[in-house]
């Protein structure tokens, strides 16, 4: 600003003074005292270089005085102030003000100055108060001259006086300010604000060392300081305190690395840390280059540069506190964690609303994570357990080929962190499971075709970094994909290649007995040997007779692949088994069929074999016996010479044979009808239907183990129906029995035939038929030749014997049948039920018993 200018200026300020004076005449005269003081204090004004605490918005500004005015009662005052504003905003152009909103300001805050006292100071060397009237800027006031006010100091209407201090008071006030902190303190701000940094870098200072009686940074007790400046010390070094815990924790892991308490993520989680110290070093050199200034005098602070007091530095350390102390809780919750267990307690202090701790977090976090993400898609894609400190939710152990599936990996929960989900971690253990599966025991590559396609659909890669933290979904998808594409790979390899369902199907017609000629003539050859005692049976010709059963059946149209599996087994015998009693039949499943028939699913099988074997035996009993029993029925004319007692003996015998045996035959057949039809084609239709819905493996093992837990529930082979399964053994033995009791009646009868018959031969030829008989009378159960009085007697005796066996049979046989039959209505599967309705369809047992 040039000299004219500034003249032009003070004049403009003289014309406003003096129109400020032109209330009071006696002020009016610019030769009068108080204009000159008038004068001065309104230059002071204009010239201070103050600035307010508020933001420069002059429409703010007028709207306040608007609502003040309002307030007051005085809606006039502010419609005029409002008018006034507008047409004070609306000038532009040459001689406007340009800074309105500063005028403005002003003329508020010297109206406001008037409300702060009710007291008032001589009015004679101060300007006229602004009321903010209708008539301009002035509301008329008077101006009081009295000595009061002259000994208050304050104006009556609240303008505050500011005048120039002639005698320095102020700058003598912050002199005597100065000498009583120097007084209150031994040591400078300075030095406690450098101690303070070398704290907060973990190295003791000057005066602030660590204490280890009360763990943490504290100033030395001979050093007099004020306690404010103490407390906040104490608070300010417990960043040093926490950075010492920060530090401490990185050093010890990094030390003992690569052990495996610490781990790949662990050494993650370090190097995270590391990064954020590195940010808090650039923040330590920062303020150690502004703790080199001078803290400056309170009368200097207003031209004071880059210093560094404790207060300022409590500013400085409020976020690097945040972040420090965030950092000090992961620290100590941490310490005994590794792996997914770290990332996943890490993970839960990120669920904050505070958007720095957030954003924090999750930035550790995207380091953490970056080894077991990367495991993850080791996993998925490429089949490989990348874990070699045991930090992965997945855990494998070395097994056999067969057992690869069901135990050599497995989740490990405690490592499960909790951004993944326990169904995203069970899809995540099968997929990787297939790859190895396909690898190992299918000898497959296909699924590296798959795993490629699965991240193409997902928008991902398969190199390494292609996941992070915070791209859940991203995972999720890609292992949706991968798990899709190979465990359907898997399936057809199953299928396709090593022929699943047709190796279920010939265990079904084999082992289960479904190939009907194939069992019934291995059951005719294989029946005289099998009567032998067990201790005497040779494996090797039982082999060559399966071979002979097979030759001799439509079995020999079936694949020679599962032909050449099926074996003959004999199971461990004891003191007095006969070969029924040991045979069996096995399947060889080979690698990687095992998986799925293990030996306890061929042990189950095995079980169910023995069951259904010694069913067909107790029918093929029943038809031998019936063989036995039908061609005498064209031969009962050969008795009409006996007594007509023995004859009706001889009737009712073989009555009672005929009845018991149809009952016993009526049970048997119902019984086979129930088991091959209403229990094994039934499982293997429904088996059939979920193989060809299933989807990965394991649908493929649970439907394998429902199809065998319903055969074994239906047969009577489930632990809940033991009681029942041992009273249908009973029966079958006792048919058995009836089997031989028949044979040994008919064999009696076709004696006591030829007998006759020689009765009516020749007295010539009597000697010749002693001769002939004379061996077979020596045996047991012989008839005696000694004519036909003796033939009688002995005719009627043996069929009385034998009709008291029968009945003895037949009373054990009602008696176990009827105890059988109570116990199907309790049994918990509808299809035993089911059994007894087929058995009891006449309700012929019913009858008998009310309470069956």
């Amino acid at each position: 600003m040039d000299e004219e200018d500034q003249t032009k200026l003070i004049d403009l300020v003289k014309e406003l003074v003096n129109r400020l004076l032109a209330e009071s005449p006696q002020q009016q005269n610019p030769k009068n005292p108080n204009f000159e003081a008038s004068l001065r204090y309104a230059v002071r004004i204009l010239s201070s270089r103050l600035t307010p605490s508020i933001a420069p918005d002059a429409a703010a500004i007028a709207e306040s005085i608007k609502r003040r005015l309002a307030t007051q009662g005085r809606s006039s005052d502010a419609l005029t102030f409002s008018d006034l504003f507008t047409k004070f905003s609306a000038k532009t152009g040459t001689g406007s003000v340009n800074n309105k909103w500063a005028v403005v300001y002003l003329l508020k805050i010297i109206s406001d100055d008037r409300k702060s006292s009710k007291n008032a100071v001589n009015s004679s060397n101060l300007l006229p108060n602004f009321g903010l009237d209708g008539h301009g800027f002035s509301n008329g006031s008077n101006v009081s001259n009295g000595k009061e006010n002259k000994e208050l100091g304050w104006r009556n209407n609240g303008v505050l006086m500011v005048s120039k201090d002639p005698e320095n008071l102020r700058e003598i006030a912050f002199k005597e300010f100065v000498n009583v902190v120097k007084e209150e303190n031994e040591v400078s701000e300075e030095v406690i604000v450098r101690d303070v940094l070398y704290c907060c870098q973990g190295i003791d200072g000057r005066y602030v060392k660590f204490d280890a009686s009360v763990d943490g940074y504290v100033l030395l007790h001979s050093v007099k300081v004020p306690r404010a400046t103490r407390v906040m010390v104490r608070k300010l070094c417990e960043l040093g305190w926490l950075f010492r815990k920060v530090k401490g924790y990185v050093s010890e892991s990094m030390d003992r690395f690569p052990a495996e308490d610490v781990g790949t993520v662990g050494q993650a989680f370090c190097a995270a840390l590391q990064d954020e110290l590195l940010e808090y070093y650039k923040l330590l050199a920062v303020l150690e280059a502004q703790a080199m200034n001078p803290i400056p005098l309170v009368s200097e602070s207003a031209n004071a540069g880059n210093y560094l007091s404790l207060r300022r530095l409590s500013v400085w350390f409020a976020e690097p506190m945040v972040k420090m102390r965030l950092m000090a809780v992961l620290v100590d919750k941490c310490r005994v964690l590794r792996g997914g267990a770290m990332a996943g307690a890490i993970h839960l202090h990120a669920q904050h609303g505070d958007v720095l701790v957030h954003e924090f977090m999750t930035r550790l976090l995207k380091r953490v994570c970056s080894p077991l993400f990367e495991m993850v898609r080791s996993w998925v894609l490429e089949g490989e357990l990348e874990d070699i400190f045991a930090e992965f939710f997945v855990v494998g152990q070395p097994v056999k080929a067969e057992s690869l599936w069901r135990e050599g990996y497995r989740l490990h929960s405690g490592m499960l962190p909790s951004f993944i989900s326990q169904s995203l971690a069970q899809r995540i253990l099968r997929t990787g499971k297939s790859i190895n599966f396909l690898r190992v025991c299918c000898d497959d590559r296909g699924w590296a075709d798959a795993a490629t396609e699965s991240a193409a659909a997902a928008g991902t890669t398969t190199r390494r970094g292609g996941l992070g933290y915070g791209e859940t979904d991203a995972l999720e998808s890609l292992v949706i994909e991968a798990a899709k594409r190979i465990d359907k790979h898997l399936l057809d390899v199953i299928y396709k290649r090593y022929k699943f369902k047709e190796h279920c199907l010939a265990i079904k017609r084999y082992l289960l007995l479904g190939q009907g000629d194939f069992v019934q003539y291995l059951m005719d050859i294989v029946g005289p040997e099998l009567s032998e005692p067990a201790n005497t049976i040779s494996s090797f010709k039982l082999a060559g007779l399966l071979e002979s059963a097979i030759r001799s059946s439509n079995a020999q149209y079936d694949d020679p692949d599962i032909l050449d599996r099926l074996r003959v087994k004999l199971m461990p015998h004891g003191t007095g088994d006969r070969g029924w009693d040991v045979f069996s039949l096995d399947y060889d499943a080979r690698v990687p069929l095992d998986t799925l028939f293990t030996e306890s699913v061929m042990a189950r099988y095995l079980k169910i074999f023995n069951f259904l074997w010694k069913l067909r035996r107790v029918e093929h009993a029943l038809i031998g016996a019936w063989k036995t029993m039908k061609p005498n029925c064209i031969t009962s004319h050969l008795f009409t010479k006996l007594q007509h007692a023995v004859k009706l003996q001889l009737l009712s015998t073989l009555r009672r044979c005929q009845v018991l045996w149809d009952e016993m035959n009526h049970f048997v057949t119902n019984l086979q009808y129930y088991i091959m039809f209403e229990v094994l084609e039934v499982s293997w239709s429904n088996f059939s239907n979920e193989m060809e819905v299933a989807k990965d493996l394991d649908d493929l093992l649970a439907a394998h183990e429902k199809y065998l837990y319903s055969i074994f529930e239906k047969s009577l082979l489930g632990e809940r129906s033991q009681s029942l399964y041992k009273s249908l053994f009973l029966l079958f033995d006792l048919i058995l029995q009836f089997r031989s009791h028949a044979d040994r009646l008919y064999e009696g009868i076709f004696e006591l035939q030829s007998r006759t018959m020689e009765s009516s031969l020749s007295s010539r030829d009597k000697s010749k038929s002693r001769r002939q008989t004379k061996d077979k009378s020596s045996e047991p159960g012989s008839w005696l030749s000694d004519g036909r009085k003796a033939l009688t007697q002995r005719a009627g005796e043996f069929l009385r014997n034998m009709e008291q066996e029968l009945d003895a049979i037949a009373k054990e046989y009602k008696s176990l049948l009827e105890g059988f039959l109570a116990q199907l209505p309790v049994q918990q599967h509808v299809d035993l039920k089911f059994l007894l309705f087929r058995l009891d369809f006449t309700e012929f047992y019913s009858q008998l018993r009310p309470n069956v």
